[in-house]
């Protein structure tokens, strides 16, 4: 089946069962294309949850779908690929947590989004990179916290809010990957150029950026910026619905370190959803994420309190 055989199909279905497809910036450019709607986890997480469909397609990573699945226990939630997984949430056991968290009773446990629901399930709240300075604000200067699973993001945080969080050990291989050498080496042939960073990204990418935010944030601020040129370190599909925003401005990703790979940052995980197993989630209503109500419960908790705050 062709492209706009693809696209057709999946239009008549997504009408036929009453449902919205919610996809991230990281998604390959067709089904960023072809969304209800693109955002960050964050806004994706709003929309999950105040959506009025019967199906929820995420075009994005499992803990993101799972998500939607906590927040809509009556929908049906499906995911293009089930083998959409991420680094972050990988790495980051319920068992493994669970000693961390009981070796540290007086802490009060922060989460990023990006891991599973168990460990949403242990948390206090959850935050994305967009809140999550706020959140961590929101408790007392003496409160102790700890901060999972984004040990970049927590020492972002740590400067920021003047707080001394632990953190917990994981990292984001897409982040991880940007060449500070190589930046800089881009950056002397765009001399006026800005560089803008996903505080993800490891503490010597982000020393050097004008910018550090979300998703949303960068893209925001690239929008409103007078700056012509701009270095993106992050996923590299934001691009694609950055330069719809700003045609006038010229958009360049963050170079990587090796050499043997494309000159910017994927992720495998993401691209693993592709327009083909859209049409067919929608087609077979399969891969379907379904979660134990036990367990929903307890890691609605937590994603509550980061939308009343948010």
């Amino acid at each position: 089946m062709n492209k706009q055989m693809l696209v057709t199909e999946i239009n008549r279905l997504r009408k036929e069962r009453n449902a919205v497809i919610l996809a991230h910036y990281y998604q390959e450019a067709d089904i960023q294309e072809i969304a209800d709607f693109v955002g960050d986890s964050l806004e994706l997480s709003k929309k999950a949850a105040s959506t009025n469909a019967d199906v929820i397609v995420f075009a994005g990573v499992h803990f993101m779908a799972e998500t939607a699945k906590i927040l809509n226990p009556g929908k049906t939630v499906l995911l293009p690929d089930m083998n959409a997984g991420c680094s972050l949430a990988d790495g980051c056991l319920a068992e493994d947590f669970s000693k961390m968290k009981a070796e540290h009773p007086n802490h009060k446990v922060v989460t990023y989004i990006n891991c599973s629901a168990e460990i949403k399930a242990l948390s206090d709240i959850v935050c994305t990179s967009s809140n999550a300075k706020k959140i961590i604000e929101s408790f007392p200067e003496e409160q102790p916290i700890l901060f999972a699973p984004d040990r970049n993001l927590g020492k972002y945080l740590q400067k920021e809010t003047n707080r001394n969080l632990l953190l917990w050990d994981g990292s984001c291989i897409v982040h991880e990957a940007f060449s500070l050498d190589k930046l800089i080496t881009l950056y002397k042939q765009h001399p006026g150029a800005e560089i803008v960073a996903h505080p993800e990204s490891e503490s010597q990418i982000l020393n050097v950026a004008s910018y550090v935010g979300s998703t949303s944030g960068m893209l925001n601020y690239i929008r409103n910026s007078e700056t012509k040129v701009f270095i993106v370190a992050t996923e590299a599909g934001i691009l694609h619905q950055l330069s719809k925003d700003v045609p006038g401005k010229t958009l360049i990703a963050a170079p990587v370190y090796d050499d043997n790979t494309c000159a910017c940052s994927e992720c495998a995980f993401m691209k693993l959803n592709t327009l083909e197993k859209l049409y067919r989630c929608l087609l077979n209503n399969s891969p379907e994420i379904r979660i134990t109500d036990e367990l929903r419960h307890k890691a609605l908790i937590p994603i509550q309190r980061m939308l009343e705050l948010s």
